[in-house]
């Protein structure tokens, strides 16, 4: 079993995997805090050519304080890994949520809609432009605030530049002038990006959303929706002045402050005085540094899955209720999920092969562990899942699935396609019913 420990961090399992970064849960050994930490391979950076884009993201999210945008507290870093660690938030991604209720009330979608909105409006007054605002980059912490994440794609404003030019960000958020591959104002196309995550918020669907790019791009380039019957005439009004595909006319942050929808029960976030922020380590964090920073021990992994302890399962099940792990009837899914199984754990990682390669899926996999990757689903691009599997008990096995890469409405539909070619190998213990998700008449774990 692998044992880590980075710095003053004991760094525990993934919890999230991107393109270029894993995500794990880590507990700072001095104060007991957890965090997030994102290790990224040098190696990896290098080969993509990635290094200024990384250093961009760090640089941003040092100069970024808000209490609507997850903090960067240090930036560590060994001879082959960068460690950016950053604040954990607890309660999920806010697209989980719409993916759970369908739609959210529109009382509910204005509230984060004014903290989107206050995050978005400080970072354009820091210079910082997002570009890729979208559900999945929308945090929420313990008591449902939202946090922006992910500044991966943002740019810094530079003296005597005005527009940017390059194109990025999901298909279905981004501003039509963005689609043009002209030059474009980076706070206009946040603001549209942030009128379809309104939309989004309201109705549980996208304003625009095909499965071919060509006509996905002529609708967003017309302006071509239509808002539902149950959106107030004030939120359809304010929608139609966001999502103006002239960005010269397109309404501004400030006016979005203004409008009357906007102001009910708006309290401004206070995040007190700006702090001074200190940018020199973050080219420090690329040079050749020694392994002091970073000591790490590691066992035989070589005898069979990992195995994982009762309070691991309990802390990745959020809860004491772990009846999610055995019924395959819940009627949504999160970006990460699970199941349990009692086939050999041989015959579980060939079955997933099998399943990945039957639906067009390149397949690629070591010790226990499976990344299935293809092409999203409007060809704009790469769809990934990451698959480990634990050992639980004697014969029994958990399943670990988690997106890698991709849309999380994509990811939602493949799970259900998923598991349904997986459904002999998949356990549920006989006290569970479809009627029920309660694990009380279970056996135990």
């Amino acid at each position: 079993m692998v044992m880590r420990k980075v710095g003053k961090y004991e760094v525990g399992r993934t919890i999230g995997e991107g393109t270029f970064a894993k995500v794990k849960f880590a507990k700072n050994t001095d104060t007991g805090e957890g965090v997030a930490m994102k290790v990224l391979a040098k190696s990896s950076i290098l080969k993509h050519k990635m290094v200024d884009q990384i250093k961009m993201e760090i640089s941003i999210m040092k100069l970024v304080r808000h209490p609507n945008i997850v903090r960067l507290h240090e930036v560590l870093a060994s001879q082959t890994k960068i460690y950016i660690i950053l604040e954990f938030v607890t309660g999920g991604e806010l697209f989980d949520k719409i993916v759970h209720q369908g739609r959210l009330s529109e009382r509910e979608s204005r509230r984060y809609f004014q903290q989107l909105i206050d995050a978005v409006e400080y970072c354009h007054k820091k210079g910082v432009y997002h570009r890729d605002l979208k559900p999945e980059n929308l945090l929420l912490d313990s008591q449902g605030n939202l946090k922006i994440s992910d500044f991966g794609l943002s740019a810094l404003r530079r003296q005597g530049v005005e527009l940017l030019h390059t194109t990025c960000g999901t298909p279905n958020y981004v501003a039509p002038e963005v689609l043009s591959h002209k030059g474009y104002d980076g706070s206009a196309a946040d603001v549209w990006s942030c009128g379809v995550i309104l939309y989004v918020l309201m109705a549980g669907y996208l304003p625009f959303n095909e499965t071919d790019l060509p006509t996905l791009y002529k609708k967003i380039n017309a302006a071509e929706f239509s808002c539902p019957s149950w959106f107030s005439s004030e939120a359809t009004a304010l929608i139609k002045k966001i999502l103006d595909p002239d960005p010269d006319t397109r309404i501004r942050i400030e006016d979005i402050k203004n409008h009357e929808w906007f102001q009910k029960n708006y309290v401004a976030a206070g995040h007190g005085r700006d702090e001074s922020v200190n940018l020199d380590d973050v080219q420090a964090v690329f040079d050749d540094i020694e392994d002091q920073y970073v000591s790490e021990q590691r066992g035989n992994n070589d005898m069979g899955p990992l195995i994982m302890n009762a309070f691991e399962m309990i802390t990745l099940s959020q809860g004491l209720n772990l009846s999610a792990l055995f019924d395959r009837r819940q009627d949504y899914v999160k970006r990460q999920t699970r199941f349990v199984s009692r086939e050999p754990a041989k015959v579980i990682i060939s079955t997933l092969e099998t399943v990945g390669e039957s639906m067009g899926l390149k397949v690629r996999a070591r010790n226990y562990k499976m990344r299935l990757e293809g092409v999203s689903a409007n060809k704009a691009g790469q769809f990934a899942i990451a698959l480990e599997v634990f050992e639980v008990a004697p014969d029994l096995f958990m399943v670990d699935v988690r997106k890698a890469a991709g849309d999380t409405l994509e990811y939602h539909k493949f799970y259900k396609q998923f598991c349904s070619k997986l459904e002999h190998i998949i356990w549920s213990p006989s006290g569970i019913s479809s009627k029920s998700e309660s694990l009380s008449r279970a056996p135990s774990c």
